[in-house]
């Protein structure tokens, strides 16, 4: 057979397959430019806002020995990878979908997992942007940049939160019935676990922390506290990964069972 017409390799197909859905992604995020300011603008103007309201640096026990900014630039941080990978996941999921854009997807040779890989990689590129602005503004009111012993772990960190909760809007993504329905249904399922889980206020109340630490965003904002603020040393917060881990699998289980590629009858 001629070298120049033989077929490539598979492995080699599936990296060109990717690398065309992740541009794909990327292409179609940044070609809406009043989403992709507001993704990135949202974050980095509630750590200026924390910023100007908490300057005091002092490490107080209410924020858990952390100064007030050091703590809500890690949990801002990882409401801005949820906010990435849960929610404008599930929405677009469900969005796609009713514009029969999935069931177009589903007919051509990309395989259904190439498509998820490529959007999971899209989701943790701009989360890795966000993260990135949010230490980058808190630096500007005195927080402290994470030492690059510290970066293996926050990197570990980043990957795995971003991988759990791409699963999980894709699971939930396939419970919505329809575009509409998408947005109420995120913040239905998000808005009380923000809440009870410290993001916005640390919780010291032994009852919602043990409710809290079993379900995901309390312990992702545990291993972000713990890598990027340094609470834990440069050493990853394995216990708190392990939960994300968990309800990693167990949402991708449900996408697997349950998610529709054609939009469901009315």
């Amino acid at each position: 057979m001629n070298p120049t017409t033989a077929v490539r390799p598979a492995p080699r197909r599936e990296l060109a397959l990717l690398w065309h859905q992740i541009r794909y992604e990327q292409l179609t995020f940044w070609r809406n430019p009043q989403s992709a300011f507001f993704t990135f603008v949202f974050p980095v103007v509630i750590i200026a806002i924390f910023g100007a309201l908490f300057r005091d640096p002092t490490p107080s026990s209410y924020f858990d020995g952390l100064s007030a900014l050091r703590y809500y630039v890690c949990t801002i941080a990882a409401l801005s990878v949820l906010s990435s990978c849960y929610s404008q996941l599930a929405i677009v999921l469900a969005t796609r979908r009713q514009n029969g854009i999935l069931k177009r997807v589903r007919a051509t040779p990309l395989p259904a997992w190439l498509y998820f890989l490529g959007l999971l990689a899209h989701c943790v590129l701009v989360s890795v942007v966000d993260v990135a602005l949010i230490v980058i503004v808190g630096s500007c009111y005195g927080v402290p940049v994470p030492e690059p012993a510290h970066w293996p772990a926050i990197a570990l960190t980043l990957l795995l939160g971003a991988a759990a909760f791409c699963a999980l809007g894709a699971a939930v993504a396939s419970l919505i019935r329809n575009a509409e329905a998408a947005p109420a249904v995120v913040q239905f399922v998000l808005f009380p676990l923000v809440f009870i889980s410290g993001t916005y206020l640390p919780i010291h109340s032994g009852a919602l922390n043990g409710v809290a630490a079993a379900l995901p965003v309390r312990p992702f904002n545990e291993a972000l506290l713990h890598s990027l603020a340094g609470q834990g040393g440069s050493a990853p917060a394995w216990r708190s990964l392990g939960v994300l881990l968990a309800w990693g699998a167990a949402g991708a289980v449900v996408a697997i069972r349950r998610f529709r590629w054609d939009p469901r009858p009315e």
